[in-house]
């Protein structure tokens, strides 16, 4: 079959079509229709760069939504994922592996926690996380059965399984898809009072994005989070932080709660962790909370794997240098000054921290889905959210002459390239 599509490709031109048109239209045909992606059929990567199969390179400002925090084909993550393939693979979790215990431990002792439950995708470290806060409640806290609430964020992004979807207020991730999961409670980002006044003798958790990222890069309030971790200390309730986009340097520290000099419980992990080469999640806690899960409680087949984790202790060990973080937070501070500079030029607002801005552009130029097509003609890689607002979150690779490249074909985009 590969060599079908690639001799259809090597045919394309007969047919009037780029490699680009058939792979498109071959997707199209097959694959269900739940991405709207750029027109752009990415082929190799490496380090910040994309290159499609037209032989077009593109600088990768949006990271596969900071998976791919540490460029792409970082030669020390490949080097011991290819080491890995050629030992084992995977042995489920029915048996042992060599592998596991010593990116628990390294995981643990970067984030300051006793144990990890290692998982696959950011969404299963999130129903894990409800799952072990449910039973942290029933067994620890006394919560009756079928009672426990978990208090969350209005305009929240932590995947789209249907518990998550249940309390979203994104009406396209969740609209057809009820009947809905009961015992979640949400509240405005960045309310601390909010969150205490809806917090009750059954709250198990508070679930919150340090930095809301499907949202726009919301920043809350510099005192919200510390507040959070004191109400949820004062009331016996678990502050459980989804740091599966913002952590792991992407913020300019190892985890975004950092910034704000705050330890949640619990931190959901992913993307990142797997390197950009495997899916790898977890979640990081103490003996206190994750101890209460017992065998056949909880699982997974994949879930701590062989290769996941001999590439995920790779990551750690990286993080561990405090290099990535050091460079996020340099680099960063030059990709917010640059589009800053930019506001009253098209651009409305810049946000975020680290390696990670959400730039609201005037809507009156057009859409955040236009000005990525526009930039996408230009060799630049970002993606919208919510109507004119566009995330930039490149490789932590990325150079500061690379980032002003991108600023400067945003700013001729902005100029230029949008319908009047």
């Amino acid at each position: 079959m590969l060599n079908t599509v690639t001799d259809s490709f090597a045919d394309a031109a007969t047919d009037g079509l780029t490699n680009t048109d058939l792979a498109i239209e071959l997707e199209a045909k097959h694959t269900a229709r739940n991405y709207a992606p750029l027109p752009v059929v990415a082929h190799s990567a490496t380090g910040a760069w994309i290159t499609d199969v037209d032989g077009r390179r593109y600088l990768d400002c949006l990271a596969a939504y900071s998976a791919v925090n540490f460029g792409h084909r970082n030669p020390t993550i490949t080097a011991a994922a290819h080491a890995q393939l050629d030992i084992m693979t995977l042995a489920s979790r029915a048996f042992h592996s060599d592998r596991l215990g010593p990116f628990n431990e390294a995981l643990s002792r970067l984030a300051g926690k006793d144990m990890v439950l290692p998982m696959n995708s950011g969404a299963e470290a999130v129903e894990s996380g409800i799952k072990v806060a449910r039973k942290w409640g029933a067994e620890v806290k006394g919560v009756p059965a079928g009672l426990a609430n978990i208090v969350v964020a209005e305009n929240n992004f932590h995947g789209r399984t249907i518990s998550i979807v249940s309390f979203s207020s994104d009406p396209v991730a969740r609209d057809g898809f009820g009947p809905y999961t009961p015992g979640f409670r949400a509240v405005p980002f960045g309310d601390a009072d909010a969150v205490a006044a809806t917090i009750d003798e059954n709250t198990v958790a508070v679930l919150l994005e340090p930095i809301q990222g499907e949202a726009g890069i919301i920043m809350p309030p510099e005192d919200f989070l510390p507040r959070v971790r004191r109400i949820c200390t004062d009331h016996n309730v678990l502050m459980i932080a989804d740091e599966i986009q913002s952590g792991l340097a992407r913020t300019g520290y190892t985890f975004a709660c950092e910034h704000w000099g705050v330890v949640p419980d619990v931190y959901l992990l992913g993307k990142a962790l797997g390197g950009a080469v495997v899916p790898l999640s977890a979640v990081v806690a103490d003996a206190d909370v994750l101890g209460v899960l017992n065998p056949g409680e909880h699982g997974s087949t994949f879930g701590g794997n062989p290769l996941a984790t001999a590439i995920g202790t790779t990551v750690v060990e990286m993080l561990a240098t405090g290099e990535f973080q050091s460079r996020s937070k340099e680099l960063g501070a030059r990709l917010h000054e640059r589009l800053r500079a930019l506001i009253g030029r098209g651009v409305l607002a810049v946000r975020g921290l680290g390696l990670w801005a959400g730039v609201d552009v005037d809507p009156a130029l057009g859409t955040g889905k236009q000005l990525s097509l526009a930039l996408a003609d230009r060799g630049i890689l970002v993606k919208d959210t919510h109507g004119s607002t566009l995330r930039f979150a490149p490789p932590i690779v990325i150079t500061a002459e690379e980032i002003d490249w991108a600023v400067d074909q945003l700013a001729e985009a902005l100029a230029h390239d949008l319908p009047r």
